[in-house]
């Protein structure tokens, strides 16, 4: 696939590396900025070219006229719209995605159509994020929560702790205690490495555990492989940017939330478009400010600053204080790895988050959702099954007669509104909702060669 991407930033930056790393991409990167373009040549094997990125001179050079898709991911909402009408009215480029941070034209009816803005696919990464953070909130225990099927299954990730019912015990002994949930474990990782599951694998303390099953059933599984933590009341936000906004806003209508914000002015915003938020001016790192409004005795506090370092020393002084769970947004994936292994609960990486909307577009195959997971190494697809049953490679077999690449499993089986679980003699159906977890996404080509449709 030939893939234009327009703006070399840090979303921009993340999402070529992405998508480079797969053999079936050609990926092309436009910016203003030749540092940044030549950092990226000399890490990826990609294409660059220096220009203004709507230019349809600097687009022609770049590709646009043969390109399958073009993603606009600069800076400015406005600039990332003139760049998908230029592709629709100069080049006829098949798919154009573009980056809308603004709520206002996210929300505004009608205005992504072709006769009027022709952007095929909105992506705000803050927004992304906030629906993260969110989930995460609203499952205390979980450190990763996905969903598929328009929200009727999820995957979920949990840490296994003491005191669980399956902690030293073989997966098979989950249908025994849970014989009417349909569930499934689809991934273990044990020291940062996946471990073969089948029924005799046994849960350890310590493991992430992946497992998948349908909305009303998760806590249930959760309790399970660890004891089930009291619902989050009250949450405490460090950073009053978009996502600190967008989150308060969302949250503040079920839980108590106070927000900590070191700019007065954009302090003052806060507190005139928030309800009933408490939106404090003070510093997260400065452990007076947090003694006194009571950080220590908060369910969850979320670092989501503009500044990593910030919100890892913050998040860590929230811990040390005595706060149940604390997150921080880290963009580098190599302090998001150190900072889980020590005293932060969750890293939330906003590149991780918004590539998973993306690669659903770029998928072979009726690929309507992706996730990207253990920073990209990993991924949970759902792709739609069609083909006529003897000729297709998955419709109209059972599960035991697909075969997929090694560490590539299927988990579940939605069937209209009906969750399966993904026994070997399930037999899959035209139009089935497929859902795989793949513990090395190297192999995501053989997946699709799977899923294709002849």
């Amino acid at each position: 696939m030939n893939i234009l991407i327009l703006g070399a930033g840090k979303v921009g930056s993340n999402v070529a590396h992405q998508l480079a790393r797969e053999e079936a991409n050609r990926v092309t990167i436009v910016d203003t900025d030749s540092g940044a373009l030549r950092e990226l040549q000399d890490r990826l094997d990609v294409r660059t070219v220096i220009g203004h990125a709507a230019y349809p001179d600097v687009l022609e050079r770049a590709g646009a006229s043969r390109a399958d898709m073009i993603i606009a991911l600069t800076d400015s909402d406005e600039l990332n719209m003139v760049i998908c009408q230029i592709a629709y009215t100069l080049f006829d480029t098949p798919t154009k995605i573009a980056r809308i941070r603004a709520p206002e034209y996210i929300n505004a009816p009608n205005l992504f159509q072709s006769e009027h803005m022709p952007v095929d696919v909105c992506i705000s990464p803050e927004q992304l994020v906030t629906d993260n953070i969110e989930q995460l909130i609203h499952y205390p225990g979980a450190f990763q929560v996905l969903e598929f099927a328009d929200g009727k299954v999820r995957l979920v990730g949990v840490r296994a702790h003491e005191g669980g019912l399956l902690v030293n015990q073989q997966i098979k002994n989950l249908d025994d205690h849970l014989p009417n949930v349909e569930a499934r474990v689809a991934a273990i990782y044990r020291g940062g490495y996946p471990l073969p599951v089948d029924g005799d694998t046994t849960i350890e303390k310590g493991d992430e555990v992946f497992f998948i099953a349908a909305r009303k059933d998760i806590r249930v599984v959760m309790s399970e492989i660890r004891k089930l933590e009291e619902p989050v009341r009250r949450v405490v936000i460090a950073g009053g940017g978009n996502i600190g906004y967008r989150l308060a806003k969302a949250l503040e209508k079920t839980n108590q939330v106070k927000i900590i914000e070191r700019d007065r002015e954009r302090a003052r915003v806060l507190s005139e478009r928030l309800g009933s938020s408490i939106v404090l001016c003070g510093d997260a790192a400065d452990e007076a400010l947090m003694l006194e409004e009571n950080v220590d005795t908060a369910d969850i506090f979320v670092a989501i600053t503009n500044a990593e370092e910030a919100n890892i020393l913050s998040s860590m002084l929230a811990k040390r204080l005595g706060c149940k769970k604390v997150m921080a947004l880290i963009n580098r994936p190599s302090y998001a790895a150190l900072v889980e292994s020590g005293n932060i609960d969750v890293a939330i990486s906003p590149q991780q988050v918004t590539i998973g909307s993306l690669l659903a577009y770029v998928r072979r195959g009726d690929v309507v959702r992706v996730h990207s997971l253990r920073r990209g190494r990993a991924e949970a697809i759902e792709a739609i099954a069609h083909g006529e049953s003897g000729k297709s490679k998955v419709v109209g077999r059972t599960i035991e007669e697909i075969k997929l690449p090694k560490g590539t499993t299927i988990c579940t089986i939605v069937r209209e509104d009906e969750v399966m679980q993904a026994h070997h003699d399930l037999v899959v159906e035209e139009d089935d909702h497929v859902i795989l977890f793949m513990t090395d996404r190297r192999h995501i080509d053989e997946v699709e060669r799977v899923f294709a449709a002849r």
